[in-house]
């Protein structure tokens, strides 16, 4: 809805040999045959178990690469991440991948080689034998050996760098609860004091052991950590200098998320512990990345431009005189930096329309060239220590997401480390293309529109309009998605699905990103209904078979339509925005709201019932099922409840299903699952008028079948 910037089996080498190409099997038990609602199409499980690549790091001379593999754990129900590697032989071939972690109801993240390439450090959390049950930092020695937790933090460990020699690990932690706490837990009981008692993540170093030994019976985790930062500071990023005597640190003023515009950077002095703030100025300063030769920090900013929908340019800071120059003021989007080196210059992500690109950045004269990568939509970028080679993450047409390595003086000898892609062999897919139209106002919008294998465009077919939440989202032409909606499904089904990048979406320039700037919900609904409109206009649909649905922002437009458009036969409205008033005295980010509508409720209340979807309850018609996480801090439930009850009171077709546990997405793969029937059930009624019953298989007292083998419809 806004734009901000466990227990580990350890392994010795000798026991990691190669294993897949791709990734470990994504639960060849998980599709049961009672889920195969389009014969020939992927199941709703095959397609929430597809594994999935993650973040890449790179040894400090190129010669290997680690990266996350997320699969999907049906029986645990959960998300499982684990570190795979591949590494560069002397004739310069690489190997096949290998799993180096298996962390049993757990996972393991955030690889990172040690700057003298001796490690590889994780986290993880031990829930079995180790010293706590909490995220800690493990290393594992590449000459070989067994990962050893080095931190052993009551509270967990929430981020880490290494130190440039290697001797020391810096991380974060959320500061413990102090002796007054408990006792007033004693007393009392658990109450909480709104935007009190909170808890800020603080900075810690801790000493490893003297020579770096590879002995696997050592360990770090018994050593005393040393404090850095104290008080109501959170600490929210931090990078070593390259001299290791000092840390750059990004911080807000509490962990309150609406802090996020009150960001600043300071310095930590390793040796007197003191700190010196750097950068302070209107905005959300976040920390990049530091100069090869430590005299200046390249940061991100929106150097006086609006934290929600500006530019975030990269800026440079002089340390020794504290002055700040922006670096990419004429690059019209957001850049976010990844790395820096002197024979490279800044390395930078951006999206491009559809696109999200890597670039290069000269940062004494500021030009900026973008590098021809394989995939169009970048991902993780890691540049080795010595500059010489690039790994990154990417995927685009008809790849999932892959690791890519190449030399990076040339770029031109792609390696293709991963085979992700394999696991959609077969699926009908359909196609992708862009599409633009004229939306009411004159703007131009842009939009992904996917077809069915062999559709004849002379056919007019259903529409499901899937809407990317933000609004600083952006939809692309990826090979498989959905989140909780079943794409793949509804391709074979033969109907269209059109994504559009309304107002407001990244990739377009910051000019349009603040079109739906007190304009929120209006604007956006023009984009959808006059994309809807262009393509019944080509013939492409049928007018009476449409459909909208969204989540998060998506699912506020949705909610928009319902209440104020007669163009769609049903809509999915998934943890949206039903009134903004409502909203804004609920959410943990009151800013997003005073940002985009420029006032509060008190101020200018009709600003506010302009763009809320229940200032036009009386006009809904179109049959709704509102999708809500029971926790949500961020789009709170109460908006469900009311645009629920409006629907009712106008008898208007409605179900409300609520997400037990669950905040503002839901990250379970069963209840993602439930989440998907439930858009199926839906538009199967309303646009092509089939009752579909929810699956459940039920073992048989008597017979050694399931009493229910159906695929769950019903005519």
């Amino acid at each position: 809805m806004y734009r901000i910037h466990r227990t580990l089996r350890s392994l010795s080498w000798a026991a990691l040999s190669v294993s897949l190409v791709g990734a470990a099997s994504a639960e060849e038990e998980a599709a049961p045959g009672l889920e195969d609602v389009v014969p020939g199409a992927p199941t709703f499980r095959e397609v929430l178990s597809l594994a999935d690549v993650g973040q890449v790091a790179i040894a400090p001379d190129g010669s290997r690469v680690a990266y996350t593999v997320r699969s999907t754990e049906w029986d645990e129900n959960r998300y499982d991440t684990e570190i795979w590697m591949v590494s560069r032989a002397p004739d310069g071939s690489w190997s096949a991948p290998f799993q180096l972690t298996r962390t049993p109801s757990g996972s393991s993240t955030s690889p990172d080689f040690s700057p003298d390439g001796r490690w590889l450090a994780f986290l993880a959390a031990r829930k079995n034998g180790g010293p706590s049950a909490k995220t800690q930092v493990h290393r594992i020695a590449l000459a070989g050996g067994e990962a050893r937790a080095v931190t052993s933090w009551k509270e967990g460990v929430g981020a880490f760098r290494w130190s440039p020699d290697s001797t020391r690990i810096a991380f974060t932690a959320a500061q413990e609860r102090s002796e007054e706490h408990e006792a007033r837990v004693e007393a009392y009981g658990r109450f909480r004091v709104e935007d009190e008692d909170l808890r800020p993540l603080h900075l810690f170093i801790q000493d490893l052991e003297p020579g770096q030994s590879t002995d696997p019976a050592t360990s770090a985790a018994d050593e005393e950590p040393r404090r850095l930062t104290s008080g109501d500071l959170h600490v929210t990023g931090f990078e070593f200098a390259p001299d290791g005597e000092s840390i750059a640190i990004s911080h807000w003023p509490s962990p309150q998320i609406d802090m996020f515009p009150r960001g600043d950077i300071s310095l930590v002095d390793l040796a007197s512990g003191e700190l010196r703030g750097l950068v302070s100025q209107p905005g959300g300063d976040g920390l990049g990345v530091w100069s090869p030769d430590g005299r200046a920090l390249f940061f991100q900013s929106p150097m006086g431009g609006d934290d929600y929908y500006g530019n975030t340019q990269t800026a440079r800071v002089e340390i020794e005189t504290g002055t700040v120059r922006s670096l990419t003021s004429t690059f019209d989007e957001d850049t976010f930096a990844v790395a820096a080196h002197e024979g490279v210059g800044i390395l930078f992500t951006a999206n491009e329309r559809t696109r999200r690109s890597l670039f290069r950045l000269d940062p004494e004269t500021e030009a900026v060239q973008r590098l021809d990568l394989q995939g169009t939509v970048v991902g993780s970028v890691a540049l080795s220590r010595d500059g010489s080679t690039l790994a990154w993450t990417a995927y685009g047409g008809e790849q999932l997401s892959e690791v890519y390595v190449a030399g990076m003086e040339s770029l031109s000898e792609v390696v293709k480390v991963t085979d992700m892609t394999v696991q959609t062999e077969g699926w009908p897919l359909g196609t992708r293309e862009l599409v633009t139209w004229t939306s009411r106002d004159g703007a131009e919008i842009e939009g992904v529109l996917s077809l069915p294998d062999g559709h004849e465009r002379s056919q007019a077919a259903p529409l499901l309009v899937v809407i990317h939440g933000g609004p600083t989202g952006t939809s692309r032409p990826d090979l498989v998605g959905g989140y909780v909606y079943p794409m793949e499904q509804w391709l074979a089904r033969g109907a269209l699905i059109l994504q559009p990048n309304y107002r407001g979406s990244a990739g377009y320039g910051g000019a349009f990103r603040a079109l739906n700037v007190r304009n929120l919900g209006v604007g956006d609904a023009w984009d959808v209904e006059s994309g809807v409109e262009a393509l019944i206009e080509r013939g492409l649909v049928d007018p009476d078979r449409v459909g909208a649905m969204g989540w998060s922002q998506g699912g506020y437009i949705s909610a928009f339509l319902a209440t104020n458009s007669t163009k769609f036969r049903a809509i999915s409205n998934g943890a949206g925005i039903s009134n903004w008033m409502t909203y804004y005295v609920n959410t943990d980010i009151h800013g997003f709201t005073r940002a985009y509508l420029e006032a509060t409720p008190w101020d200018d209340p009709e600003i506010y019932a302009k763009t809320s979807p229940m200032t036009n309850i009386t006009q809904a018609a179109t049959p709704t099922l509102i999708q809500h996480g029971e926790n949500d801090a961020r789009v709170p439930v109460p908006n469900a409840f009311e645009l629920y009850q409006g629907l009712q009171d106008q008898g208007v077709p409605t179900r409300l299903i609520l997400y037990e546990d669950f905040g503002h997405g839901i990250v379970r793969p069963k209840e993602r699952l439930a989440a998907v029937w439930h858009n199926w059930q839906w538009f199967e009624k309303w646009i092509w008028g089939r009752d579909v019953e929810l699956p459940v298989e039920v073992e048989a007292e008597d017979s050694g079948k399931d009493a229910n083998d159906s695929q769950g419809a019903s005519n």
